[in-house]
């Protein structure tokens, strides 16, 4: 049987509609995963779900295990991952609740454990050219176009440190580097399911405008509202891309 994973980020810890069959709780050899992953069976097609900050939400971008979540995925013999994340709009395209598929990052992270080869269980150096699969943006694109999602099929998304936000000149050098949105979880999540040749990509939601870009101040208030009504667009477009490989 065919297995994807879809990783959930801020605001969406487990799929609706999809009846749960088993949970699995795996240890690796950088200890647990961020919670147990739920698995669920859609005809000829097993889809793993993963909260990135744990559920309920507790754990920081900063302080997520991410080679514990991408090898105990490995382990299950996942092939593609979805992840979903949350994150601020730069450019004038990228306003709140527009789902984004990235097709390429600028990695601003400092000091994340970021690598398998250091226990010689992967290649020193992987060609990360192209940072997303294309044959899953294409897919996410497809489901979206089917429930008439606004999108944007391509950005640069700028994978900052955290916890905190960013301050407006962090934001202006950031959009001068050629970013179009900023969040704090795509790595080193994507270059470690790279190292081990699991194809990935991500479908942002967009749940506020990046520091400097509104007269409006940003508050935890105005992005979970952002968060609850754009999940139920990402829980659309994740049933459609479900149901299309199934």
């Amino acid at each position: 049987m065919r297995k994807i994973a879809i990783i959930g980020g801020s605001g969406l810890t487990e799929l609706a509609g999809l009846e749960i069959v088993d949970t699995l709780e795996r240890d690796t050899p950088w200890g647990m995963p961020s919670a147990p992953i739920t698995v669920t069976h859609i005809n000829n097609l097993e889809v793993l779900f993963l909260p990135r900050h744990g559920n309920p939400h507790t754990i920081l971008p900063d302080q997520i295990n991410y080679r514990a979540n991408i090898w105990a995925l490995h382990a299950a013999d996942v092939s593609e991952i979805i992840a979903v994340n949350a994150v601020g709009g730069i450019t004038q395209a990228m306003t709140p609740r527009r789902i984004v598929i990235p097709d390429q990052l600028i990695d601003y992270t400092h000091g994340r454990a970021a690598t398998f080869y250091e226990a010689g269980l992967a290649e020193p150096h992987i060609d990360f050219t192209h940072p997303y699969s294309a044959s899953l943006r294409r897919q996410l694109i497809v489901a979206a176009n089917k429930t008439q999602a606004d999108i944007v099929a391509t950005a640069t998304y700028a994978v900052t440190q955290g916890p905190r936000l960013e301050t407006a000149a962090e934001i202006l050098r950031l959009e001068k580097d050629g970013n179009d949105i900023v969040g704090m979880t795509s790595m080193p999540e994507a270059s470690l399911a790279r190292e081990l040749a699991i194809d990935y990509a991500c479908c942002a939601l967009v749940v506020n405008w990046a520091a400097g870009k509104s007269d409006v101040a940003i508050t935890m208030a105005a992005i979970e509202h952002n968060l609850r009504a754009g999940m139920d667009k990402i829980q659309t477009l994740m049933a459609m891309l479900i149901n299309n490989k199934s």
